[in-house]
């Protein structure tokens, strides 16, 4: 049998610096309130 994927819509916010959406990930879960930038790159060229 295969694996089970969940089909539970992700969070997503834009990002403050390039304007494009970005998902939720679980690394950000206790942050999430926080992330303002999709990857470190646009975090850095803020």
């Amino acid at each position: 049998m295969g694996r089970h994927v969940s089909k539970k819509p992700k969070m997503t916010k834009t990002c403050a610096h390039c304007g494009l959406p970005f998902e939720w990930r679980k690394k950000w879960a206790k942050v999430w309130d926080e992330v303002k930038y999709c990857s470190e790159r646009c975090r850095r060229a803020r």
